[in-house]
């Protein structure tokens, strides 16, 4: 949410590790200890929650691009195996794919500032009134940026 300019080393080094390079960019990363960590870490910096499929859904069919840059399309989808994007981002949700590894795509999504606003503070934690940290109302503000 805020990018990289006036961070910290450590703080710079977990954002650059999960390519987040600049402000307003996604990406979707495993649940586990390593990944909990380095949000945790970066949480002045970030905004993070649980990804559901229509979410993902949502993401991929906007924003999705290959690694070469080029936008990806639905034919492209047919070539690592999935019939559709409900699918592929039902196997990101459950864990059994990656978007770079497996799928050839940029591991960031490219999203625009939300429509309409913050409605919280970008410089707060979710729990102190604002959208850093562990925050539920995260697909909310997705939507809007998408």
């Amino acid at each position: 949410m805020r990018g990289l300019v006036n961070t910290r080393r450590p703080v710079r080094q977990t954002l650059v590790q999960l390519k987040l390079l600049h402000r307003y960019n996604a990406t979707i990363v495993p649940d586990d200890d390593v990944y909990r960590g380095m949000l945790k870490s970066a949480k002045e910096h970030l905004a993070w929650c649980k990804l559901d499929a229509e979410t993902a859904k949502s993401i991929l069919s906007n924003r999705a691009e290959l690694s070469d840059g080029r936008k990806f399309d639905e034919t492209k989808l047919k070539e690592f195996g999935y019939a559709s994007y409900s699918e592929l981002a039902t196997a990101l949700t459950e864990g059994r794919a990656s978007l770079g590894k497996d799928l050839g795509f940029r591991q960031f999504f490219r999203l625009s500032p939300p429509r309409g606003g913050f409605k919280r503070s970008i410089r707060r934690q979710y729990g102190e009134g604002g959208i850093l940290g562990p925050n539920k109302d995260l697909p909310k503000i997705v939507e809007k940026m998408v």
